[in-house]
Parts: structure tokens; C-alpha cells; sequence
């Protein structure tokens, strides 16, 4: 939906406001009233204002649905140029340029402007007139201070800039958890529906930036019958359904489900919307969220387009600085709370989300500017605060024991010359025999729920060395520690996972080279005590420091530590086997790495919010092990027990020398030994490695 929705009389008022805004912005471009060297940075913004003002109207009008594909492409590309790496150099939306032209204070500011006014072409899409009308009237209060006499300081400038984020949270804040639950708000899923997929122009209805990889994907998908993309939609939303059947929970009681994705893969999720809707859910498709008070850091939640732009959304992850105090974080929590009431019942109805997720990209390795706004360590600690209230109100309305999801992962384009033979072998890798791997696991969950520990060490250059405190069983008949994870909420198919005891695991983690929450992370060190992490490393930066504050803010999430919260062992040997054939380990997703290997997630457990609800294996046992002495504190304070966040680091087989459970007798019994499983029955488990090494290609590098 929408403003048009408005009723007639708040529809004329902001046609008013939006026409006297837009009208005093069109004088901007001819003025001189303020002072060099600002008056470029104002005409630069009121042209890109008055672009977002022909785009609207186009929208209004439907123009676009008659432009060619080169009409679309150019009109995109204009929308994006400013932050295009080619450009981004002197682009005021880059914190670093704008403080050197505007000065340190004002520019860095002004830059956080540039970006928020970046959200009109989101707006202009939607015809969201009154986002358009509040941006506009911002722009022209900071455009008239900066008309006086004295320029403004840092100080009175911020503060128009925190009044505008805090006094619109009502609305920002509001619409962002509305379109979380509610299915009328229908953009995308419009579009999906009734766009000729065959014909690709249909990318540039969503408004966001369109590479090359978009169009490709959605070419290569028509090349294919409509029984391949039917198998592939059935395979992600068949997870998602055995997600509810596995764990009993009653997907008949549910009404929405999100579908998450980027664009591109539209024909299998129109398909998938259709499987969906056929189980009785509406589908939900949300964009990822455009402005900083609705956005966490750089990751991206909803669907997304192609990224102009990386080290943008990095420069501009922590803008929340501006505005970050108490009184705040009150303000945006209480709008969180009256907004989740107001949507309760429509909250109560949804049952989670269905990702897909892409891979394939080229490893982002950022660049650490001064110019960008720090969270300083009070506002990381309200950070934190605010993250966990707002963890609990949603877990309150939308109950964690009554959610599940989904999540499967495909190849883009810029993986590389293979794309369309790595996108089958992806395929394939999705929809493996689970009955085999199920088996396979059941005698590895047999022999690790004999041990009172796991060992994991290293191999060659390799640090690792970690001992991993498991869970004792009060009766192994009926109860085990390790949950035998097969392929139906998290595809694919292959591993087996725990929530470790915290006392007794310690040790270093080690891994060369890992992909972490879309960043390149080269030679990460992490040390744990009694299962929290105590001291970490990366050899991203020549500066120690600003590794450090890398993983601080980009793993930890601005907490002092996190806890391990799992401990997994990856089986599916095809998909290591896949990564290596074609030289892609390290731009495997974290979906498909994980099962390559042992791997270890820092922040919550797999388990986080559900841990009364009773989970079984396939063999009948109860899976004991669903919390830790952290989320333990959930019976006495919700606050201290969830980290809110959960990031997994794989061990990839060449780098590890060994894995063995070992009993309270001190009995070892060898899990994985130089790179092969060495369990008894997990023969086959071997077999993709032996193929991969006799065909030449154990050594090929990514």
C-alpha cells in the first residue's frame, strides 16, 4: 500500500506540503546564498531531490512500463552513479570525502544526510509521498540554517539531524514492524505476481540497483522448464514445512510467511509464493530497510537488489552515532511496543521466514576510515540494550515456540565462468538423499553422546586447539546431546550440532581465511575460557587495533564478549567436494560451509528463545542439550540470557588435524583424523574427498 491509501483529506495536505517543498527546491540550483563550500554540496543534493521528484511522478503515471531495457538500465544506473566505486570518490554520501570538502564536523553530517535523502528512491518507488515530504522539508531546514549569517555548529546541526530521526520514529519505526507482519503492503509481491518474468525489464519495477548479476540470474532461470524451477521452489518451501512437522509445531494456526531473497530469482518465487499460499500462508515480501533507524550495521535483512556499493553501506553502519543516548533508545522501544500491539494479531499469525540467500561474490575486505561515525563504548553498550528489548518484544508477539523457517542458497554470476555448472552442482548439493546422511549421523550422534568432551586441533599452520565441554546424559536410552540435523529448515543437507557446556571449553580457533556476515575475515584468532570469548585477532589491518574493532563490531556486535554458543560437525563432504572443485571454499555461504567442516558459533544457541520446547532425533531421543549457563538465565532475566546474534566459524576438513570425543574414562574415540572421518560406518562420508583427489583437484585454490 501506498499513500494514495490515504484518506482524502491527509492526502491533499501532503500534496501541498510535497509541492511548496519541492518548489523551493528547484530555486536551490540558482541561488548563492550559502557560502562556498557548501553550496555544491546543497545544489548536488536538491538535483538528486528533484530526480527522486520525476521518478515519483513516473510512478504515479506508469511511464516506465513502456521504456525500453536500455531506457531502464541508464535510469538506474543514474539513480546509483553517486556511490558507484567509480564515483564514490567524491560523492558527499562518502563520509571521508564529505569531511574533507566541508570540513571534518559539518561534513561528516552532512555526508549522514546524503545518505538518509538516498532513501527517496525507495519512497519514489512506493509512492511513499510522505517519507518524500518529511526528507524534502529536512533537506530545506539544514539548506536555511546553513543561509544565515553564522553557519551552524557541529552541535545545532546534529541536533536538527536527532530531532528529525527521534520525532519520526512514530512513523519510521511503526511502518517497519507493520511490514514485517502485515501481507496488504504488497509492492513486491505485486510485481511477482504479474510481471512477464520472461521479459527482464520487469527488475527495474523494484527500485533498487540492478547489476549484472540480477539480470543473469533471472536469464539463466528461463532457460530453464517449468518442472526444474517447480522442483527447486518445492525443495525450499518443503523445508520450511517439515521444519513445523519435526519440531510439532501447528502450522495451521499460522497465516504469513516472509520470503527473503535477491532479486533475480523471481520464477521460483512466484512458484514458491504459490506452494505457500496453497498451505494457507499470505507471503510477506519486505525490502531491506533503508534508513539508519531501522537498519542493523551493514547486514541486510529483507529482500535486496545488487550492491552499488559495499564499502558505502560499511561507511555508514555506525550513523546511528548521531543520535544513539538513552532517551532515545526509551523512545524507539516504546514506539517498538505500541506498534507490535497494534499489529498483535496479525504478529500472532506469522510463522517465520524463508530465506534465500546468494553466493558467489567477490570477498569484501573494507576500508577503515576516520571520517565514519563510532559508536562510542556507552552507545555500543545501548546498542546491546536496545537489541535485547527489542529481541524479547518480538519473540513476545511472534513466539519463538510457535515459529520455524528456511533458508537455501544459489550461485550469482560473479561467481565466476562455471556459474551455470556451480548452480546445478548446487542443486544437487540442495536435495541430497537425507535418509543416507540421516543414518550416517545417528552414529556419529552415538559415539559423541559417549564423551564428556570434544577435542579439535589444527592442522599445519593451523592453531586450532579447543576442547568443547558437552553435556552429561542422565539417561542415554532416551536422551542424547547432539541434534541430527537433516535438510528441512537449514538446507542443505549434513551436520550434526550441540549447545556446549560453557565451564570446561576453552581453547584458540584459528582459521586462515572465513566469510563472515558478508565480510572477508583473513587469519581470525579467537580465545575462549569457560566458554566466552576473551581475546581475538584478524589480519585484515596492518593495525592490530583496528582488527580488533573489526571483529568487535562485525562479529561480537559491540558486545564485550559472546559465549559459544554451538558446536557443530559438518558431513556433507559433497559440498566441501563441490567448493573445491571449482576453487569457490571462500565464497561458499556460511548455509553451505558450515556442513563443510567442524564449526563453532559465537552468541546464542541454535535453540535461543525455544529452549522448553521439547525437540526429538529421528531415533525417538529427546535432545537435552537446548541451553547453556547463559540462556539458562532466561527463567530469572530475559536480558542477561539472549546475545541477539549467532555467527557461525567454519573449520574447512584441510585445515583440521583431528577431532576426538573423549569419555569421562578418558577413552578417545577418533571423530575425524587428518582431514577424513575416521568413525567406523561414516566410511562413505570419505568418499567425495577421495573422488576430488584422485581427479587432480585437491589443491586447486580459490
Amino acid at each position: 500500500m501506498d499513500d494514495r491509501a490515504f484518506p482524502q483529506e491527509e492526502r491533499e495536505d501532503l500534496k501541498e506540503r510535497y509541492a511548496l517543498a519541492t518548489e523551493r527546491i528547484r530555486q536551490i540550483g540558482g541561488e548563492e546564498s550559502v557560502p562556498l563550500p557548501y553550496r555544491d554540496y546543497f545544489r548536488r543534493m536538491a538535483a538528486f531531490i528533484l530526480e527522486m521528484d520525476r521518478t515519483l511522478a513516473d510512478t504515479g503515471s506508469g511511464a516506465r512500463r513502456n521504456w525500453s531495457l536500455e531506457e531502464l538500465k541508464r535510469h538506474n544506473r543514474a539513480l546509483y552513479e553517486d556511490i558507484l566505486p567509480e564515483n564514490y570518490g567524491r560523492s558527499y554520501a562518502n563520509p571521508a570525502y564529505a569531511a574533507q570538502a566541508l570540513g571534518e564536523e559539518r561534513g561528516r553530517l552532512l555526508s549522514f544526510l546524503c545518505a538518509e535523502i538516498r532513501g527517496m528512491i525507495v519512497y519514489a518507488y512506493e509512492y511513499r509521498l510522505e517519507d518524500m515530504v518529511i526528507l524534502c522539508e529536512l533537506f530545506l531546514e539544514v539548506y536555511n540554517r546553513f543561509e544565515e549569517e553564522n553557519l551552524p555548529s557541529y552541535r545545532e546541526l546534529r541536533e536538527i539531524l536527532y530531532w528529525f530521526v527521534s520525532d519520526y520514529t512514530d512513523r519510521t519505526v511503526s511502518y517497519r514492524v507493520r511490514e514485517q507482519v502485515d501481507p496488504s503492503l504488497s509492492f513486491a509481491a505485486d510485481i511477482i505476481r504479474e510481471a512477464d518474468l520472461s521479459d527482464v525489464r520487469y527488475l527495474y519495477a523494484f527500485g533498487e540497483y540492478i547489476s549484472e548479476n540480477e539480470l543473469a540470474t533471472a536469464r539463466f532461470l528461463n532457460t530453464l522448464s517449468e518442472e526444474e524451477i517447480a522442483g527447486m521452489a518445492r525443495t525450499f518451501t518443503e523445508g520450511y514445512r517439515m521444519g513445523f512437522v519435526k519440531a510439532g509445531k501447528p502450522l495451521e494456526r499460522k497465516t504469513s510467511v516472509n520470503i527473503r531473497y535477491t532479486l533475480g530469482f523471481e520464477r521460483i518465487v512466484r512458484q514458491a509464493m504459490a506452494n505457500f499460499e496453497e498451505m494457507g500462508l499470505s507471503c510477506i515480501l519486505y525490502r531491506a530497510a533503508v534508513s539508519s533507524v531501522n537498519r542493523r550495521g551493514q547486514a541486510k535483512t529483507g529482500y535486496v537488489g545488487g550492491n552499488p556499493n559495499k564499502q558505502y553501506d560499511y561507511d555508514h553502519r555506525e550513523d546511528s552515532a548521531i543520535y544513539l543516548d538513552a532517551p532515545f533508545v526509551e523512545r524507539k522501544l516504546g514506539v517498538l511496543r505500541a506498534s507490535y500491539e497494534a499489529y498483535k494479531e496479525l504478529a500472532r499469525g506469522h510463522a517465520g521466514p524463508a530465506v534465500m540467500e546468494t553466493f558467489g561474490e567477490t570477498p569484501f575486505v573494507p576500508e577503515a576510515k576516520e571520517a565514519c561515525f563510532r559508536l562510542s563504548r556507552r552507545q555500543q553498550k545501548l546498542s546491546v540494550r536496545y537489541d535485547s528489548e527489542a529481541g524479547r518484544l518480538a519473540n513476545t508477539y511472534i513466539p519463538g515456540e510457535e515459529r520455524s523457517f528456511t533458508i537455501i542458497a544459489y550461485p550469482i554470476q560473479e561467481i565466476g565462468e562455471d556459474y551455470e555448472s556451480i548452480f546445478r552442482d548446487t542443486v544437487r548439493v540442495n536435495t541430497l538423499d537425507y535418509r543416507k546422511y540421516e543414518a550416517i549421523q545417528q552414529r556419529l550422534v552415538d559415539a559423541l553422546d559417549r564423551a564428556a568432551y570434544v577435542e579439535v586441533k589444527g592442522a599445519g599452520d593451523n592453531r586450532t586447539d579447543m576442547r568443547i565441554q558437552l553435556w552429561r546424559l542422565v539417561d542415554p536410552s532416551r536422551e542424547t546431546v547432539f541434534e541430527n540435523c537433516v535438510a528441512d529448515v537449514n538446507i542443505p543437507v549434513g551436520e550434526v550440532f550441540t549447545s556446549p557446556v560453557l565451564t570446561g571449553t576453552e581453547g584458540v580457533l584459528h582459521v586462515s581465511r572465513v566469510y563472515l556476515n558478508e565480510l572477508k575475515y583473513e587469519d581470525l584468532e579467537l580465545t575462549f575460557r569457560d566458554g566466552w570469548v576473551t581475546d581475538y585477532r584478524c589480519g585484515n589491518f596492518p593495525d592490530e587495533e583496528e582488527g580488533r574493532r573489526y571483529i568487535l563490531d562485525n562479529v561480537l556486535f559491540h558486545h564485550e564478549s559472546l559465549p559459544l554458543g554451538e558446536f557443530a560437525i559438518g558431513t556433507n563432504t559433497t559440498a566441501y567436494a563441490m567448493g573445491r572443485k571449482y576453487g569457490i571454499e571462500g565464497r561458499l555461504p556460511i548455509l553451505i560451509a558450515e556442513k563443510t567442516g567442524p564449526h563453532f558459533a559465537v552468541g546464542d544457541t541454535c535453540y535461543s528463545w525455544e529452549e522448553d520446547v521439547q525437540v526429538f532425533n529421528p531415533d525417538g531421543k529427546e535432545i537435552v542439550a537446548r541451553e547453556n549457563e547463559v540462556s539458562a538465565l532466561r527463567r530469572e532475566d530475559p536480558s542477561k540470557a539472549y546475545m541477539n546474534c549467532h555467527t557461525d566459524i567454519t573449520l574447512p576438513y584441510e585445515e583440521l588435524g583431528a577431532l576426538t570425543a573423549v569419555t569421562a574414562e578418558g577413552e578417545r574415540i577418533p571423530i575425524i583424523r587428518d582431514g577424513r572421518f575416521a568413525l567406523p560406518g561414516c566410511e562413505e562420508l570419505n568418499l567425495p574427498l577421495e573422488e576430488l583427489q584422485s581427479l587432480g583437484k585437491e589443491a586447486k585454490k580459490p
